[in-house]
């Protein structure tokens, strides 16, 4: 998915500077953003008060939307360079469209895992026919210096791994939660989990001490270290915990997102990801003239142009809030 912002400004991320080594309870607030005609996000990361959670980088969560009389997701062809970008819904589906010639359809708690690697392009869209509700997130994971020109290519993984004890399943995205590991190709050690909590359930999640750690609530209410959590907030939890205490009343969906914390320093301007002002630079030069990111066959429609870049120089620094 793209950051369809016409304004787009420069996020400065990663670095360890501004890591937190303890446990904490730090409640993000989203901001809203509209995306395409139909659709409407809650944008988590980056965010004032936190850029980075390990490698996730972007964090979007839309819906439950009605989009039974709306065309639902258009978001035209656009570019990526530098990171992951990680499909994952509750309810719909989105077809999924890119320049190496990828074509997946994506369902409710499938993988659809696109690494952009030096340069990609893709498209996302509601099927002509589609389901009535759509509700899910985006996810970025920022790819580290040694591999962010690998070869872009498109991974789907209908089945995953999961973890069960009464009153939880968590299905592993990437990474590992407890024994199981997710098929989903990962470039720095990290986690992300879909956590379904039934009413009434009053569990213990494990987690790794030097992982810092955010949970995004989906749906329902629940409580994540005694905090309450509603639908289209996050909490930021820190590093140093072992385990982490989940509650709920009733049914609630939870995203956890994990891992060591991201050391090098990044521009993220528009849908790009970068190290210095002259690769973003070339990047909408690139997109611009048509070159490098290729093109996306099959959408009906034009691919989306860059924004112009600030007047003030780009430069890569820590996590600063």
């Amino acid at each position: 998915m793209s950051n369809l912002d016409r304004e787009a400004v420069p996020s400065l991320c990663g670095g360890r500077g501004f890591v937190v080594t303890e446990p904490v309870r730090e409640l993000l607030s989203p901001r809203h953003v509209k995306l395409g005609e139909s659709t409407e996000v809650r944008r988590l990361l980056p965010n004032l008060g936190r850029r980075m959670v390990g490698a996730w980088c972007f964090v979007d969560h839309y819906g439950p939307d009605d989009i039974a009389d709306e065309p639902g997701m258009q978001v035209p062809p656009h570019p990526h360079m530098g990171l992951q970008t990680v499909s994952w819904l509750h309810e719909g589906e989105v077809l999924h469209r890119d320049s190496t010639g990828s074509l997946q359809t994506i369902r409710p708690r499938q993988l659809g895992l696109m690494t952009s690697g030096r340069a990609i392009s893709h498209s996302e869209e509601s099927p002509r026919s589609h389901a009535r509700l759509l509700h899910g997130a985006q996810l970025w994971v920022a790819l580290p210096d040694a591999h962010r020109h690998t070869d872009p290519h498109f991974e789907f993984h209908a089945e995953l791994p999961r973890v069960t004890v009464p009153g939880l399943a968590a299905t592993v995205l990437l990474g590992t939660l407890d024994t199981a590991t997710s098929p989903g190709t990962t470039y720095t050690p990290l986690v992300g989990a879909d956590l379904a909590l039934t009413g009434g359930t009053d569990v213990r999640l494990p987690l790794e001490r030097d992982f810092e750690y955010a949970v995004l609530a989906m749906s329902g209410e629940a409580h994540v270290d005694g905090v309450p959590l509603v639908p289209g907030s996050m909490l930021y939890l820190g590093c140093g915990r072992d385990a982490l205490p989940l509650r709920a009343d009733s049914d609630a969906g939870l995203m956890l997102l994990g891992g060591e914390p991201f050391e090098e320093e990044l521009i993220m301007f528009w849908n790009w990801i970068g190290r210095s002002q002259d690769e973003i630079v070339q990047a909408r030069r690139d997109w611009m003239d048509g070159s490098r990111f290729g093109e996306v066959k099959g959408y009906d429609g034009a691919p989306l142009p860059a924004p112009t870049l600030p007047a003030v120089p780009l430069k890569p620094r820590g996590r600063s809030r």
